[in-house]
């Protein structure tokens, strides 16, 4: 099912973003591939650890996901699954448009308030606010993210990572994932 959903959201600027990526979010899709993920070391990785189990991550090492996305009246649907297991869903829904807008991610208890940076052609978040069970949290108690999604050889590169100041990396993962066929 195609959707303008995020064509909307974004205005003008959606012909910024990678044609590949432009599909993807116009007509969803499941994209699947290796990634490894990794966490810090000494105290940022027990941080760490504690993180990926609340983000139901698997252990350190190579893990196959896949991402399923599709739309919806209410938003844009990411549905992730680490070998088959360990699934974590997220509802991401627009505010506004880019410039003075932004998304809503919705996962669990957790909500996000993200915008998007469009650099090279690829999407960029950047967290704005986070919410727990509807309560605003401190910026400073909650770990730096670093996500994105770019096109490379006509994969697309995915990297999500979450750090602290001074302690460096907590949890992230990386790698490519290709199109396996468009969710209907």
């Amino acid at each position: 099912m195609t959707s303008t959903i995020v064509k909307d959201w974004f205005g003008y600027h959606f012909a910024d973003l990678h044609p590949t990526l432009q599909q993807l979010h116009t007509n969803g899709g499941r994209l699947v591939g290796d990634v490894t993920l990794s966490r810090g070391s000494g105290l940022a990785g027990v941080i760490g650890r504690r993180l990926a189990k609340k983000m139901r991550l698997p252990e350190p090492g190579s893990h196959r996901l896949a991402v399923d996305i599709s739309h919806g009246a209410d938003g844009l649907y990411w549905h992730r699954s680490f070998n088959e297991t360990n699934r974590v869903h997220s509802l991401f829904r627009p505010v506004g448009k880019i410039g003075n807008g932004y998304w809503i991610e919705e996962t669990g208890p957790l909500s996000m308030q993200l915008t998007v940076d469009i650099i090279d052609g690829g999407w960029f978040w950047r967290c704005l606010k986070v919410k727990f069970m509807g309560l605003p949290i401190p910026r400073w108690l909650v770990p730096e993210s670093r996500a994105y999604k770019l096109v490379e050889a006509g994969k697309y590169r995915f990297h999500v990572e979450f750090s602290l100041p001074v302690l460096g990396s907590l949890v992230s993962y990386s790698g490519l994932l290709a199109a396996e066929h468009t969710v209907p």
